[in-house]
């Protein structure tokens, strides 16, 4: 059964088959301009995964209101049970803002055509994200065999730097599109062998005795980021809204982080309504890379570290044909990097990673 958190935890891309060759550029083509003026409602769209579930809380616990109302503002933060709908409504501009990974950012409005901002780098996945092999604890062991995974999804890109670490490629293995859904219980089946998936599904199915963790991304640290991102021509229109957004984000994750009664209740709140409980949501937070403090995430969003990843990415993306219609090469989608280097085309810059509104937050100026 497909439980609420394995729905929404990053399907991880939207770029697969007819949604990622068709609808989305068809949206992102659809989609009505900014608003080239102020205004004072904006929607804010979420799906459920460990390091997004700060934001259900945040509006639960009044933390939203209460950063709008200072900038006189509006936010409707609305939860969306399907990660994929969610970066479609964005994409078609019925969103101001959207929790995604940096890979789904790149390949589905981005490369659709919609200019897109990372206002908040809110994670990485440090253990989460996993290859699992039946009977073999050497990752070598994978050569020859199929491998159960969310096509074109970060498991395909972790698939894909596991295989490079032991000098393999892809060819050197059957790659077989599972739903996310179905993975444990392909595993529990003979004919499967090897499943690249993300938790909480990895830690069930490494329950199993005959399961091993031989990859994680542990292994690629802070290459499978998670975002707050926002429509660019929106933000610059609206700076407040980013403002609001960087407030929102470091005082509710000050708040669950801390080693209160407070902090622990906020954490069990969020664990419930992510289909878990207190242990399993902290075990997830074990193996997430958190930026609950602000000079944290500033630090690693300006560190050489952000655009070698997102070399890495655009390549991958490109291979698998998933830069757009047309994209001839990895630098069809210009990526610009805080400090105004741009990865790509310099003329078609559409995603765009910005140290403002978390270095406002550092500095103590929201």
């Amino acid at each position: 059964m497909r439980t609420p958190f394995s729905i929404q935890h990053r399907l991880k891309s939207c770029a697969t088959g007819l949604l990622g060759a068709i609808a989305l550029v068809g949206l992102a083509l659809a989609a009505p301009p900014a608003l080239a003026a102020p205004k004072k409602e904006f929607k804010v769209a979420w799906s459920i995964y460990v390091g997004w579930m700060p934001w259900g809380y945040a509006a639960d616990a009044g933390i939203v209101k209460k950063w709008a109302d200072k900038y006189g503002i509006k936010i409707d933060v609305v939860q969306f049970n399907d990660y994929v709908e969610s970066i479609n409504q964005y994409t078609a501009g019925a969103f101001d803002a959207l929790t995604v990974t940096n890979m789904d950012a790149l390949s589905v409005p981005a490369a659709g055509g919609v200019d897109t901002t990372a206002v908040i780098v809110g994670d990485f996945s440090n253990g989460n994200d996993a290859v699992i092999l039946k009977g073999k604890k050497d990752l070598a062991a994978i050569k020859g065999q199929k491998v159960n995974l969310v096509e074109f999804s970060v498991s395909h890109y972790l698939l894909a730097r596991a295989l490079e670490s032991v000098k393999l490629r892809e060819r050197d293995v059957k790659v077989v599109n599972t739903s996310d859904a179905d993975m444990v219980a392909a595993f529990k089946t003979k004919d499967v062998t090897a499943v690249v998936t993300w938790n909480p599904l990895v830690s069930e199915i490494l329950g199993d005795k005959g399961a091993h963790n031989v990859f994680d991304s542990s292994k690629i640290p802070g290459e499978i980021m998670d975002l707050m991102v926002a429509n660019t021509q929106t933000l610059k229109d609206n700076p407040d809204f980013g403002k609001a957004l960087a407030g929102i984000w470091y005082e509710t994750t000050a708040l669950f982080t801390a080693d209160t009664p407070e902090g622990k209740a906020a954490r069990e709140a969020m664990g419930k309504a992510s289909g878990t409980d207190l242990a399993g949501f902290e075990a997830q937070l074990a193996a997430t890379k958190l930026f609950a403090k602000p000079a944290e995430a500033v630090a690693f969003v300006r560190s050489p570290a952000v655009g070698t990843t997102m070399d890495l990415v655009r390549k991958f993306l490109f291979a698998k044909e998933l830069l757009g219609s047309g994209a001839k090469s990895a630098d069809a989608v210009g990526i610009e990097l805080p400090g105004g280097k741009v990865l790509g085309a310099a003329k078609n810059v559409k995603f765009r990673f910005s140290d403002t509104y978390m270095g406002m937050a550092a500095d103590g100026k929201l």
